[in-house]
């Protein structure tokens, strides 16, 4: 016969009576990096860890300039718990992205949300279809283009911030549209680091990241106060962080190193949807050996005039100078990972192909 528990009886997994708190440096929660760009990844973040980025988050919506008592009037729509959860907190209503794209459309236009948290993939779907926006959005997971972010503020958004972050410091950096269109170096500024946050390259130059947000430690490996970011970085003038591209990504021609997130960000002219710069063998016997060719995959807006995009693209093809591509196709980029960002794998046998059949 089996005995059944007491009232009074503790339930398995749950902590005795007069057990030591938990403390700030505990486990919280393992979260995958998408595995997008190298292996995925298990980042271990602590309680600290997490509420600090939950803090980051909550600090760069109140500094972005929200109306006293909007929170309690209208919605956040986001899909991530660094999003909903400090909305949550503060009494704001949450709504999570329909996933159809007309759908979300007129789910933005009924709720018109004081914050919106989109992909720069789910913005591009939205724009197509006609998506009006309100309040300020923010956009993050993928490469933000000028060109895009302004795109959101011509369809109604107040303001329209791009997000550097990282599953691994979440969030890092953040600029809005305006000061981003109007910066005019080579690379992407992605902002000035948050408040807490540490940025600077290293040796090799890629940008290391530390701060309160920062994760703990990767699963199975020993605590490290440096994310290792794998992006090439620079800090300007103003002490804002410019991206060069990730490290992995260059392209080696005729014995030059180019790195393609130095110049992506002038391809996106009025009309381009997406751009990448990928490298493909250059042939050509075994003194070329290792050698490439730079292709530049234009994805166009739907409607756009093709002969009119490409008079576009030779203002800013003549200014890479050296850097400037064998060849510029106009296709779909591929996209992949979770957060959907450029395959640039894919890309390049895209190129490749494309190249081999036009011979």
């Amino acid at each position: 016969m089996r005995a059944r528990a007491g009232a009074g009886a503790r339930r398995a997994g749950l902590p005795a009576a007069g057990a030591a708190p938990v403390g700030d440096d505990a486990d919280a929660v393992v979260v995958f990096t998408s595995g997008t760009t190298s292996q995925p990844r298990a980042v271990v973040h602590t309680r600290a860890s997490l509420a600090a980025g939950m803090e980051s988050v909550e600090t760069l919506f109140s500094g972005a300039g929200r109306a006293a008592g909007e929170a309690s009037r209208r919605p956040v729509l986001g899909g991530t718990f660094f999003v909903l959860v400090p909305a949550l907190t503060r009494g704001a209503p949450v709504a999570l992205p329909a996933r159809s794209a007309r759908v979300l459309a007129r789910q933005l236009h009924r709720l018109r949300p004081a914050d919106t948290y989109l992909t720069p993939p789910r913005l591009r779907e939205a724009l197509g279809a006609g998506a009006r926006f309100h309040g300020r959005v923010w956009t993050g997971s993928a490469p933000a283009s000028a060109e895009l972010l302004s795109r959101v503020r011509e369809a109604g958004a107040a303001q329209a911030w791009g997000v550097y972050a990282l599953t691994e410091l979440f969030p890092a950096a953040a600029v809005e549209a305006r000061e981003k269109a109007a910066f005019e170096g080579p690379g992407d500024l992605v902002g000035a680091p948050l408040p807490g946050v540490r940025a600077e390259p290293d040796a090799d130059g890629q940008l290391l990241l530390s701060g309160p947000s920062a994760r703990h430690r990767y699963l199975g490996e020993e605590p490290d106060p440096w994310v290792r970011t794998g992006d090439r970085a620079r800090l300007d003038a103003a002490g804002r962080i410019v991206l060069e591209g990730r490290t992995k990504d260059m392209v080696l021609r005729r014995a030059e190193n180019i790195y393609p997130g130095l110049y992506e960000p002038s391809l996106h002219v009025p009309g381009v949807e997406l751009a990448v710069l990928v490298g493909v063998p250059a042939g050509g016997g075994p003194e070329a050996a290792g050698d490439e060719r730079l292709v530049a995959v234009v994805q166009p807006r739907r409607g756009t005039d093709l002969p009119r995009l490409r008079a576009a693209l030779s203002g800013p093809l003549h200014r890479m100078g050296t850097a400037r591509p064998d060849a510029v196709l106009f296709a779909r980029v591929p996209l992949a990972g979770r957060s959907r960002k450029p395959d640039r794998t894919a890309a390049a046998a895209l190129a490749a192909a494309r190249l081999e059949g036009s011979r």
